[in-house]
């Protein structure tokens, strides 16, 4: 009997969801490479907004969203492309949410995304270059992460406001780096600093030395690190500790992640630096919601939820799961008019949509998207006490 009553009530299950498909989403992230400490809880945060959708029931008629990772490496531009081929070709996802890093997210949407008309949204790709405008990108491109032309200008105003006049700079060696770099040195000269020193280093390498003892003869009453924590930057870090070159830093978002206070504590004492970040009324509600499961605050991952929310809503706003409809759609579901809509209400957002009705989806960064699609951007300033990455104020 109980066998029978379980077929009928698949039965019934699937007859009530016959006309509903089901919508994969690609998540491509940097699980190995430089910031593969901060990519769990980024993926941990798109996908729990898929699951609070496909609990709802309402996307597109009871289409289920299901996840399909892939590893962006972060770094590597021939296999993020080969990646993300296969998300499209055999996968065949519906959408990306993604890439991380901003070399990579350039090369997987000049290669693969538009050539394939498919939407990506980005948490985390943070470079000036990828400011494209809709005739280069198809309007296909989005980015829940402000770009780096304003973190160079919050990087000014934090270290103005320290009273840091003179800094060295040093930097990873891709379009992330470089891009922050001379956007922050734009700023920073224009508000009356002076770079010493501007320069590249790579990641991978065993000794440092070299690259502080340039920064070091340069000299600066600080060292901005605009590396990645996993990686080269942490390794600049210790050789400047350990050289007695620098003891206090201003470290860039692909510097702040728990790994930072694990490899250095109290050795950066007074180190600042900012990432994107709010605390905002959504911003508490992802925390909460979130609990114990991950990091709710780990740099990207309120951005990472946001992203594949806004997929989802852009999807139910044009009653399609093509990229090449719901594309028109992502800047109406993110910005006002409408129902402001919160961490935790996507199946009210679906259903005021599914009304035709109308919504400005908030989420956990206070989402504003302008442009061509890409975040108006708040920041985390922190700064580092007693050994350990502490909120001082948000911008």
């Amino acid at each position: 009997m109980k066998k029978l009553l379980t077929a009928t009530a698949a039965t019934a299950l699937m007859a009530g969801t016959a006309f509903a498909e089901d919508v994969k989403i690609g998540v491509i992230l940097g699980f190995t490479g430089p910031i593969e400490s901060l990519t769990p809880s980024m993926a941990d945060g798109a996908e729990l907004a898929m699951q609070e959708v496909t609990d709802s029931g309402l996307l597109l008629d009871g289409a289920s969203v299901s996840s399909v990772r892939a590893d962006s490496t972060c770094v590597d531009a021939g296999a993020a492309t080969a990646a993300a081929e296969r998300l499209i070709t055999s996968d065949q996802v519906d959408a990306i949410m993604g890439a991380d890093c901003s070399g990579v997210t350039g090369a997987i949407l000049n290669n693969v995304a538009v050539a394939n008309g498919v939407v990506m949204i980005s948490p985390s790709a943070t470079s000036p270059g990828l400011s494209h405008n809709d005739n280069e990108d198809n309007g296909l491109f989005f980015r829940t992460a402000p770009s780096d032309a304003r973190q160079g200008v919050v990087m000014t105003e934090v270290l103005m406001e320290e009273g840091i006049k003179e800094v060295a700079v040093t930097y990873t060696n891709n379009d992330y780096g470089k891009g922050l770099a001379d956007s922050f040195q734009a700023a920073f000269e224009a508000a009356g600093g002076t770079v010493t020193i501007n320069a590249a280093h790579e990641d991978g390498k065993a000794d440092y030395s070299a690259e502080v003892g340039a920064l070091a003869a340069a000299g600066g009453e600080r060292l901005v690190v605009a590396g990645y924590v996993d990686q080269g930057g942490s390794g600049i870090v210790r050789a400047a500790i350990d050289s007695g070159a620098f003891d206090t830093f201003h470290f860039p978002d692909g510097m702040i992640g728990a790994k930072l206070a694990e490899n250095f504590g109290d050795e950066i004492e007074g180190s600042t630096g900012q990432h994107p970040g709010t605390d905002s009324e959504g911003a508490a509600m992802f925390a909460e919601m979130v609990g114990d499961a991950f990091d709710a605050t780990s740099p990207f991952t309120p951005e990472s939820y946001d992203a594949a929310a806004l997929i989802m809503l852009a999807m139910e706003a044009a009653g399609s799961k093509d990229s090449n409809v719901f594309k028109e759609h992502v800047m109406d579901v993110a910005n006002a008019p409408g129902e402001q809509i919160f961490p935790g209400e996507l199946a009210k957002a679906l259903q005021i949509l599914k009304d035709g009705g109308d919504i400005d989806y908030v989420g956990a960064t206070a989402v504003e998207l302008i442009g061509a699609g890409e975040s108006a951007g708040n920041y985390r300033q922190i700064v580092i006490e007693g050994g350990e990455i502490t909120t001082a104020k948000y911008r």
